[in-house]
């Protein structure tokens, strides 16, 4: 593998990753989100949850309703010039109540305040325990309804926490909440991998004193040896029909790309060289494979057939560039760039070949994009340790996210969206 002061808006507490936004969307889309009714049923505050989603987006501007008297809390009850006059395009009201089995039942509309119409409306039956990820969806209702794209609060991210000598592969929330430790090491975790279906997570481990791919699941918690060959195994990233795994292997002699079906056999070759081949994506249609290599003298990104074949060059401005990530809809490509000297985000538009550095600092690394293309993670330093920031495709919106625990954050991988 390759080596390579914000504005504080809002910070969320209680949480292991607490996130910082800076900057916003030009036209920002005016919501009021109504303190949902029966909010004293769960200890999740559902509305508080919904607004915080909105907000971090940096789409929205989330009105203030603390003060205001007779907030409803379904549409019958909405007086919609009182809420014109406070500039409201939207309208989100709720209620959440007991009901049997110890269960919640969550209603939820979405009005547009300016034609008096429902745009959207729900009931969920959930556990109490719900509630959060119950919140998450209904943002992503929301974000749905008045953007046209799919939302991805309901997502989850994975990255590799270090406190002192311990490494955490953990998963949380993408509002960093409800973080769980996959696995925990004193030998050095790296390089988690999203299975297609959010279900598994290959990722690189030391603990046997040489790195090996594991492949672990995150419903049953069993994990499997996915790679462990002579020299080093490293590098996993699934096919997008989840059957297939591109790793780098040391095998023969330097760092090369193999394939290897998700069970672990039918181990295939992709690329022979005698330069450091390493940072397999798969295109999104799983036909290529895009890749790190030095083999021009400097590293760059290269591409060639899923099943082997003649690579040919994909990166042509900078004179180092490393870590491709695909977009969902495999028209862009993230990657890191040394600019100057600075490690950066960069962002390629594969048709026209156009660049755009997008990240500010100087030691990033590890791109990886949210589910639906319009917002890229990657690992960055704050405060003298690693953290995760985000930043919108279009550069607009920023985020960064650090340990609450004080440790270093590193190696993001955002999961597939799962409803």
């Amino acid at each position: 593998m390759f080596i390579c002061a914000v504005f504080l808006v809002t910070s969320i507490a209680n949480a292991a990753l607490e996130i910082e936004i800076s900057g916003g969307g030009a036209q920002q889309i005016p919501i009021a989100v109504v303190p949902f009714g029966g909010a004293a049923t769960t200890k999740e505050n559902i509305s508080e949850i919904i607004a915080a989603d909105l907000h971090r987006s940096g789409l929205f501007r989330v009105l203030e309703t603390r003060g205001m008297v007779n907030l409803p809390t379904t549409p019958a009850q909405i007086k919609h010039a009182e809420w014109v006059a406070l500039q409201a395009q939207a309208i989100a009201v709720g209620n959440v109540e007991a009901v049997s089995g110890g269960r919640l039942k969550v209603s939820f509309y979405l009005m547009d305040a300016l034609k008096q119409t429902q745009l959207a409306g729900m009931d969920y039956q959930i556990a109490p325990s719900q509630a959060r990820a119950t919140a998450h969806k209904i943002a992503d209702i929301i974000y749905q309804k008045l953007t046209g794209q799919a939302g991805i609060f309901a997502s989850r991210i994975a990255y590799i926490a270090k406190t002192g000598k311990r490494y955490a592969l953990q998963v949380a929330d993408a509002d960093g909440y409800n973080p769980q430790t996959v696995v925990s090491s004193n030998e050095p975790l790296i390089s988690p991998a999203w299975s297609p279906d959010g279900t598994k997570l290959a990722y690189v481990s030391f603990e046997k004193k040489k790195p090996i791919i594991f492949v672990q699941s995150l419903t049953s918690g069993r994990r499997e040896i996915l790679a462990n060959y002579k020299g080093n195994n490293s590098a996993p990233a699934w096919s997008p029909d989840g059957s297939k795994l591109a790793i780098v292997l040391t095998y023969g002699a330097n760092s090369q790309i193999y394939t290897v079906d998700a069970n672990g056999g039918g181990l295939q070759q992709v690329t022979k060289s005698s330069a450091i081949d390493t940072e397999p994506a798969f295109s999104p249609d799983g036909s290529m494979i895009y890749f790190s290599s030095d083999r021009g003298g400097r590293p760059q990104i290269y591409k060639v057939p899923a099943d082997g074949g003649s690579p040919s060059r994909v990166t042509f401005e900078g004179a180092y560039n490393v870590s491709p990530r695909f977009s969902p809809d495999g028209k862009t490509l993230a990657y890191i760039r040394n600019d100057d000297g600075k490690f950066r985000v960069a962002l390629q538009d594969l048709s026209s070949g156009q660049v755009q550095l997008l990240s500010e600092g100087s030691q990033d690394e590890s791109p990886s994009f949210a589910p639906n293309g319009r917002v890229i993670l990657y690992a960055t330093k704050a405060r003298g340790r690693g953290a995760l920031a985000a930043v919108s495709v279009d550069g607009k919106v920023r985020q960064r996210l650090n340990d609450a625990t004080g440790g270093d954050v590193r190696e993001p991988a955002w999961g597939p969206i799962n409803h």
